[in-house]
């Protein structure tokens, strides 16, 4: 093997080994919502990796499947809203694969 052939297969791995370590650190998506009180919920959303989610849309759903509260995340990561009379999940949507889905029974109450 010559010399400049090695260089330039060293530089092929090293390009590769580098795509490999960024798909590596990748972060999952995080949701959390708590009760303030009876009416009121309170969700933030984020990734594993320590960063927020300022925009990501998050939407309130019903069982039947209807959007009762759309809505994105605010500059500081959160969305609070009325609680709907009608049994709900919370979906938390960062694009494909980042996806958390809770149900109205795992909201932590006040």
């Amino acid at each position: 093997m010559t010399r400049p052939f090695r260089l330039r297969l060293s530089a092929v791995l090293l390009v590769l080994g580098a795509g490999f370590s960024a798909s590596a650190l990748a972060h999952n998506p995080m949701c959390e919502c708590k009760a303030i009180d009876a009416e009121q919920i309170k969700c933030t959303g984020g990734f594993s990796d320590g960063s927020g989610a300022p925009g990501v849309t998050l939407d309130v759903i019903g069982y039947d499947e209807t959007i009762l509260v759309p809505g994105k995340l605010g500059s500081d990561s959160t969305l609070t809203f009325k609680k709907p009379g009608a049994e709900f999940y919370v979906l938390f949507d960062a694009g494909p694969g980042h996806v958390v889905e809770i149900d109205q029974a795992d909201i932590e109450a006040p």
